[in-house]
């Protein structure tokens, strides 16, 4: 990468000027972020609830009565058991996306503000030294 020309259109995925849609919008982030509230979380906990009420019938059903019952009950309680570690981490992940969603225009613009103040402190201290 050389730093001292503009890159070229069309380059490679994840390099600056190779992709179009990279960048977005304080306001299509805000959307991404709504949309993670309203939709993807709800949805998430209710799918999770779905499993755990079908996954605890089965158990029950499987569970031992009179002394005697499947081994399935046992490994349905272990996989649950996975699963809602699983529901747990992704709605987390959830949650810290749709977080650095809503900062992410607050730390841009504040890194842009950083970078005026230093690229001016240089502007002016470079003008004394001829």
């Amino acid at each position: 990468m050389r730093l001292n020309q503009i890159p070229t259109p069309g380059g490679p995925p994840g390099v600056l000027g190779g992709q179009k849609d990279v960048a977005s919008t304080p306001a299509q982030k805000q959307a991404a972020a709504r949309a993670i509230a309203d939709h993807i979380e709800p949805d998430t906990r209710t799918s999770g609830s779905w499993a755990d009420d079908e996954t605890a019938a089965a158990v029950k059903e499987f569970d031992a009565r009179d002394g005697h019952g499947w081994l399935a009950s046992g490994a349905l309680k272990k996989a649950h058991k996975t699963w809602g570690e699983q529901v747990k981490t992704l709605m987390d992940e959830l949650s810290s996306e749709k977080g650095a969603l809503l900062r992410a225009d607050t730390v841009l613009h504040g890194t842009d503000v950083g970078v005026h103040s230093q690229l001016s402190q240089v502007k002016s201290s470079s003008l004394y030294h001829y």
